[in-house]
């Protein structure tokens, strides 16, 4: 979250969705949208060739101690998160856009017209990078045989009891004592044997997977501008069966789209894993590093 000058104060401050080419959005574009809760109305705030798109929102609504609290309420985190997407992808549908972090607040108008002039040239790098792109998530899955688990040593038989003889007195067991047979010669190493063929099953396992996600992560950059290799992150309705293998994200030029999409099936069906493909996205992803 970003706050520049923001007090805790019942003052307004600036809201910034996000940044585009002057005259690429207009007030008439995301006026109707509503933005975020309790705010004013969405506006486009022009500064030179750039311009950013903005809301008034209440500076005590975001303050951090707030926002902490926000973060803790999921479904509060979500309206929020849908509210500032919604604004960002009606700006996107009009041309080149630089989509802002949630929650980005300056004190007024006025900061925001001055950190576009400052940094005009690093906002330009980005709209040059992200136009006629989209952002492409693929999450790939493979298939994790489970491993049967290994079988205890089997027990030798036993001797047989010798003959009974008269009972001892003051027996120091009592009668119902049962005494362990001893494992049969070799029956030890054969069970750690087993234990170390399913340790390297599972090893060889796991580098074929690094490689099916090296091999299609390498096939679907050929078609990129750009990627970024991602933190696996499991749903919690997953399958323990299928392993994630790669979640990456791909810059696509608009007309490669279709081919990017196809190439992803065939991935798939040749490498016998699921592939799952998201978007076309706003760029988010990809205007932090510029």
């Amino acid at each position: 979250m970003t706050h520049v000058g923001v007090t805790a104060s019942g003052s307004g401050a600036t809201y910034v969705f996000a940044v585009c080419q002057d005259g690429v959005s207009g007030d008439a574009s995301v006026s109707h949208l509503p933005g975020m809760p309790d705010g004013g109305t969405v506006r486009v705030l022009p500064a030179g060739a750039l311009s950013a798109v903005v809301q008034t929102v209440r500076a005590a609504d975001y303050t951090d101690d707030v926002w902490q609290e926000r973060l803790a309420d999921r479904p509060a985190l979500e309206a929020y998160a849908r509210a500032h997407h919604a604004v960002v992808s009606a700006v996107a549908a009009g041309g080149a856009t630089v989509p802002l972090p949630l929650a980005t607040l300056y004190h007024d108008d006025g900061r925001v017209r001055r950190t576009l002039t400052e940094e005009a040239g690093r906002f330009h790098t980005a709209l040059r990078r992200v136009a006629q792109h989209s952002e492409w998530g693929v999450k790939v899955y493979a298939v994790d045989e489970p491993d049967p688990a290994p079988s205890e040593p089997d027990p030798a038989p036993s001797e047989p009891d010798p003959a009974p003889s008269e009972p001892d007195p003051a027996p120091s067991e009592p009668a119902t004592a049962v005494r362990r047979a001893p494992t049969a010669p070799g029956a030890g190493l054969a069970y750690l044997n087993r234990k170390r063929g399913i340790q390297e099953r599972r090893e060889r396992r796991r580098e074929q997977a690094l490689h099916i996600a090296e091999s299609v992560a390498a096939e679907l950059q050929q078609l990129a501008t750009a990627s970024r290799k991602l933190r696996s992150a499991l749903p919690d309705d997953q399958d323990p069966r299928q392993v994630q293998v790669l979640n990456a994200t791909y810059l696509v030029a608009e007309h490669r789209a279709a081919e990017f999409a196809a190439l992803a099936g065939v991935l798939g069906e040749r490498t016998g894993t699921r592939i799952e493909l998201s978007g076309p996205w706003v760029p988010y992803s990809f205007v932090s590093e510029v």
